[in-house]
């Protein structure tokens, strides 16, 4: 159950780029970042009062609450910085490709958690899919070293964020409460990048429609899964599943927008699906010995 609530999140996470093709032009792809993360964020905290009260939210430990909001925004900013520089082809792959693989080795420097094979095999299988995808989306492939680190720092941001989610998790606070000081800390972070871009669209009924959508279904809904999953799984194999996203966001593409779906493409989905079933698939177990 715990591994379906996390691709559940991660297919909610793949409506984000088709939501944003079909809102308003022209907007600054940090701008809507923060966006979501204000409304998300607002969300995710009114549902832990809700559920658990306000004093649920000031028992969460300091420092894992604050690494856990710092990924948050640093995500969101690298990203963005990641792509513009480099490409959306490369910084997806080094984003994305790198977060379960930093996760596994956070894991096991922090908490001395060695990763398992099938994590290896799916996390390898998938992360190659997530290659073919986004090269076949476009010919920008350009290779930036900035743009590279930018990557690799998002990467690494998501990974941190995941481990100190599992360690809030860990300490026996409510999913609903961790998720709700992770976000709401990281909206207050990132509240300056949306006045910086400009939030005008935001007074438009399309601006406003979207901006909720991303609230509601790509984060707090997203994030209320995630977190219910990773209670139950390590971070190193939380990380991995969610590289379903990038899958949910081509067929997404092919459907919603009349995108055609090329044979790289569909190789590399056909690599995420496998890496998928490969990290969802019992563990087998050595055949008892004859006396």
């Amino acid at each position: 159950m715990s591994r379906v609530q996390v691709l559940l999140a991660a297919v909610c996470f793949g409506t984000t780029g088709t939501a944003q093709a079909l809102g308003p032009d022209g907007l600054a792809p940090a701008g809507v970042g923060a966006a979501r993360i204000l409304v998300g964020g607002a969300l995710l905290v009114l549902v832990a009062i809700l559920l658990h009260g306000v004093r649920a939210l000031t028992r969460v430990q300091g420092r894992p609450a604050l690494v856990a909001a710092a990924g948050v925004a640093v995500y969101q900013l690298a990203f963005f910085a990641a792509v513009r520089d480099t490409g959306v082809a490369v910084g997806t792959i080094v984003a994305l490709g790198s977060a379960p693989t930093l996760a596994g080795a956070f894991e096991w420097a922090l908490e001395r958690r060695v990763p398992s094979r099938a994590w290896a095999l799916a996390t390898a299988l998938a992360s190659a899919g997530v290659a073919m995808l986004a090269l076949a989306g476009g010919a920008d492939a350009s290779i930036s070293p900035l743009g590279v680190a930018l990557a690799l720092v998002a990467g690494a941001a998501y990974a941190a964020y995941t481990l100190a989610a599992k360690r809030m998790l860990g300490a026996g606070n409510a999913p609903e409460t961790v998720m709700a000081v992770a976000f709401g800390l990281g909206a207050v972070a990132l509240a300056p990048v949306l006045a910086v871009t400009g939030a005008g669209w935001l007074t438009r009924a399309d601006g406003i429609g979207l901006a909720v959508f991303l609230g509601i279904v790509p984060t707090a809904l997203a994030y209320l899964l995630f977190a219910h999953g990773l209670r139950r799984l390590t971070a190193a194999e939380t990380a991995t599943l969610t590289l379903a996203e990038p899958l949910t966001a081509v067929l997404l593409g092919v459907v919603v927008l009349s995108e055609r779906l090329t044979l790289p493409a569909a190789c590399g989905a056909g690599l995420v699906l496998a890496g998928m079933l490969a990290l969802a698939a019992p563990a087998r177990r050595p055949a008892p010995a004859w006396q």
